[in-house]
């Protein structure tokens, strides 16, 4: 059982305080969202009278402003933990016809990103809007998400393994020797005038992609196996 304050580290790896599973729920966002919210209001609250005087308005001014974001974000996690939970009637379908979760497989929707088979906040906010209207057809998140899921990870981790692959590509490709230009261990690769360049060749940077990628496990740019994914 998790007790407060329990905090392994102060990186940001250390996520395995926020969750009583294997991943984070959207009730337990919403817990810790509120409680970041509070901590928030408190700081600007106790800034009012700092212990050395200084005006600090903007700061008080930036704390409740962020407060109120948070408040906001936390109160959509709420919202989502009872749409997964299948508590909310979502629309089978958006206004344009188009299906989304099993339904919208194989389907050719062009528009707003492609088909919405893993379906945003907004989407979902907009599904359950439309639930609402007389002699709309319904479903539930459960039933409309059977069989998804499996291998899933969101957009933003994909971006952010995709940043921290090509830092350590960067690193990688410095501990390699370049044979286009004849750069050392630790030197950057350069141009034919000497200019030192931002980005190896292409050799040595294929090589280090090699190493990058046995060593994270991955095909390519693409994880063979994410610890996160489900």
């Amino acid at each position: 059982m998790r007790t407060g304050h329990q905090h392994e580290s102060a990186t940001e790896t250390d996520t395995a305080h926020l969750m009583a599973g294997k991943a984070v729920t959207f009730d337990e966002l919403a817990t810790e969202l509120s409680a970041i919210e509070l901590r928030l209001r408190q700081l600007a609250r106790a800034a009012e009278v700092p212990a050395t005087p200084v005006e600090l308005a903007d700061v008080i001014d930036s704390l409740r402003s962020t407060a109120l974001t948070v408040r906001e974000n936390g109160e959509h996690m709420g919202f989502l933990a009872r749409v997964v939970d299948g508590q909310v009637p979502l629309a089978t379908a958006f206004p344009t016809g188009d299906p989304w979760g099993v339904a919208a497989r194989a389907s050719d929707r062009m528009d707003f990103g492609g088909p919405a088979i893993v379906p945003t906040v907004r989407q979902l906010f907009k599904l359950a809007q439309d639930a609402t209207r007389a002699g709309t057809k319904t479903t539930t998140y459960p039933e409309a998400m059977t069989g998804l899921g499996i291998g899933w990870e969101s957009r933003a981790a994909g971006t952010r393994r995709d940043m921290e692959r090509h830092t350590a590509v960067a690193k990688e490709s410095l501990l390699l020797t370049c044979e286009k230009c004849g750069a050392n261990e630790g030197q950057p690769c350069r141009t034919k005038s000497g200019w030192a360049a931002d980005v190896a060749h292409s050799d040595r940077r294929r090589a280090a992609e090699a190493i990058v990628d046995e060593r994270l496990g991955y095909l390519g740019k693409n994880p063979v196996a994410v610890p996160e994914a489900r």
